[in-house]
């Protein structure tokens, strides 16, 4: 078997309100039309070529061009929550149906003090906050007491923010996996994560030495049916550690969009089978949650000129397909996720052209698709769209 996927996840970029939204204060939201809005001059011809502006809800995102070249829709949540783990985790076939608990307030004081005696450092901020923001108004306290600064968001996340020269990166990482052995149960918190940060007063600048831990997928993913295969599962960016690793052959972390590019590119030169499977997280994490809709337009518009060469890349029997794990509206409210549509964009010498698939009802027929291209027959939640894409 020579079959191959790319999985490429634009991380957060969201193409409109799902029908629930207002039931997350998101009504309103639409990542892709809202950024083209105030950046009028942002375009992406590859992605327009490839089906985007045929997109029900972002037609006006570019030209909408007569002939396109791959197979287009958007999909749909079902999982209850607009976080990155239930997002991916619904990708490859699993409805998160309990969500996953949030603390506006703060941590409860009796965790944070098992905590604080377990590291044996104290705590400071324990509250909701942007993590640029949080770290300029507690980082000299920080410098000064070698406190933990933890903070949380709208999302489940338990987040450790440190700087390097005062918390070793080794000592965070063991605060890290502490935490999330003690985040489980009850707690359930999705996902704990490092936040290093260097520099001095009124200067201080997170580093690409962040690391995620997630809770385990509760069951069976497209991951573990593909691996099982005997096939190879590629992991580029932040993949594996949302998955906690269950499922990965081969894990790649990335510092950034390029690299994540970079490394997606060496992988396809590379004669593996299965899947490759990408995060690019500066959409979301460098500029979707800071609000920085100019510096999310240049990032599309710089993975746009990119794409030629993952296109150029493909093999005879390679499927690329594009898609996104939540939204996160630059300019919208606040500093959180938004809960919407997802885009979907598929591309393959084996793959019909001009082929719009609509509105999916679930992220999982991503998944569903994938494993059926693969011959694999796995038990997740989603319905395949190959027979409507395959060529004959």
């Amino acid at each position: 078997m020579s079959k191959r996927v790319v999985l490429i996840v634009l991380d957060s970029v969201g193409v409109g309100e799902l029908p629930d939204a207002a039931d997350y204060g998101d009504v309103g939201a639409n990542t892709l039309l809202n950024i083209k809005e105030k950046v009028p001059e942002m375009t992406l011809p590859n992605m327009c070529q490839m089906g985007l502006s045929h997109i029900q809800g972002v037609e006006k995102i570019g030209d909408k061009v007569d002939f396109f070249t791959g197979s287009c829709g958007k999909l749909a949540e079902v999982s209850l929550g607009k976080d990155t783990t239930t997002g991916h985790w619904e990708i490859s076939g699993l409805k998160v149906e309990h969500p996953f608990p949030t603390y506006p307030q703060g941590f409860p004081q009796d965790l944070i003090g098992a905590f604080e005696e377990k590291v044996g450092r104290k705590v400071i901020g324990n509250c909701v906050a942007s993590g640029t923001e949080i770290i300029s108004r507690l980082g000299d306290e920080h410098v000064a007491t070698g406190d933990l600064i933890i903070y949380t968001s709208a999302d489940s996340v338990f987040q450790i923010a440190a700087h390097e020269d005062i918390v070793p990166i080794e000592e965070l990482l063991h605060i890290c996996q502490i935490a999330r052995e003690m985040l489980v149960d009850d707690w359930n918190v999705s996902r704990v994560i490092a936040r290093p940060f260097v520099g001095e007063s009124k200067n201080y600048t997170r580093t690409a030495n962040r690391k995620d831990y997630s809770v385990a997928p509760f069951a069976k993913t497209m991951l573990d049916y593909i691996k099982e295969a005997g096939l190879a599962v590629n992991a580029i960016g932040k993949i594996s550690d949302i998955y906690d690793g269950q499922g990965i052959t081969k894990s790649t972390p990335t510092k950034d969009n390029g690299a994540g590019i970079d490394a997606t590119l060496a992988h396809l030169q590379q004669e593996s089978h299965g899947l490759i499977f990408t995060n690019l997280v500066d959409f979301d994490s460098v500029y979707g949650h800071r609000r920085d809709y100019k510096g999310y337009a240049k990032a599309l518009m710089d993975f746009d000129k990119r794409l030629p060469e993952i296109l150029g890349a493909l093999k005879e029997e390679d499927i690329l397909m594009m898609t996104a794990d939540h939204g996160c509206d630059p300019t919208f409210k606040g500093t959180d996720h938004t809960r919407e549509y997802v885009p979907l964009l598929v591309y393959g010498k084996t793959i019909k052209s001009g082929i719009n698939l609509g509105i999916r009802s679930t992220f999982s027929d991503i998944g569903k698709t994938i494993l059926d291209y693969l011959g694999i027959d796995g038990k997740i939640e989603g319905e395949s769209f190959l027979n409507e894409i395959a060529k004959e």
